[in-house]
């Protein structure tokens, strides 16, 4: 009888490790697609209504993956910081340390941008929406946003290390400039159209780069490039 038991159960473990990642690939799915609805309509607009009615299923079927709307907005918010870093920050770790690597982030950002100038960025949208709404929402929001500022802060203090940028930089204020063109350019080509956004962009990173640099500034081209043909708004 225990041998008959045995021998049944590895078959009874592969029916539940196929039942798991049908479970999994299910719910990726559901959140690929909450994904694209939330960078037209907002995270406030993403409803289990909504995302049953496009992934052909039933309102319980896509309730039970989340179990809220609050996580399923935290799901989303997860998976476009995880993209983000795929697309921006891990490509560029491959670069040498210091202003090389501060260029290949810049470079990463802006392309990602020019695309995101189509499609929306869920992390200035969410910020419109969640600023003053606290919760655990506003917080997965933040708390990606912290993550990659810091991340481009540690890409500035280890080009000052590298002798590539002034000792006396501060790179908190050099920080704050990198990202705030990157929104200036999101509100200009995205609401006013403007369609020198890009050129601009990157124009105004070298003075950011020029202004801190310690000598001679690595070769710009690959964001020059980048803002070649930009995409229109």
């Amino acid at each position: 009888m225990s041998a008959t038991t045995s021998s049944k159960r590895p078959r009874s473990d592969a029916a539940l490790t196929r039942s798991l990642q049908k479970g999994q690939q299910t719910k990726a799915a559901i959140v690929d697609a909450a994904l694209g609805l939330a960078t037209q309509i907002g995270l406030e607009g993403l409803s289990i209504g909504a995302l049953a009615e496009v992934m052909q299923m039933s309102k319980s079927g896509v309730f039970a993956h989340f179990g809220s709307r609050e996580e399923l907005q935290i799901s989303v918010v997860r998976e476009y910081h995880h993209r983000f870093e795929e697309e921006v920050f891990y490509p560029a770790m491959s670069v040498p340390r210091g202003l090389p690597r501060l260029r290949a982030l810049f470079d990463n950002w802006m392309k990602r941008t020019s695309v995101e100038i189509d499609s929306g960025c869920l992390y200035i949208s969410g910020a419109v929406e969640f600023d003053d709404r606290p919760g655990p929402v506003r917080d997965a929001l933040a708390s990606s946003v912290s993550t990659w500022l810091a991340a481009m802060k540690r890409a500035i203090e280890l080009a000052i290390e590298e002798g590539h940028l002034r000792a006396d930089t501060d790179a908190e204020q050099m920080r704050f400039e990198i990202h705030s063109l990157i929104l200036a350019l999101h509100y200009e080509a995205r609401f006013l159209r403007a369609p020198d956004s890009l050129q601009r962009a990157v124009s105004a990173f070298e003075g950011i780069v020029l202004r801190y640099s310690a000598g001679d500034a690595t070769d710009p081209a690959p964001a020059r490039k980048a803002a070649r043909k930009p995409r229109a708004a």
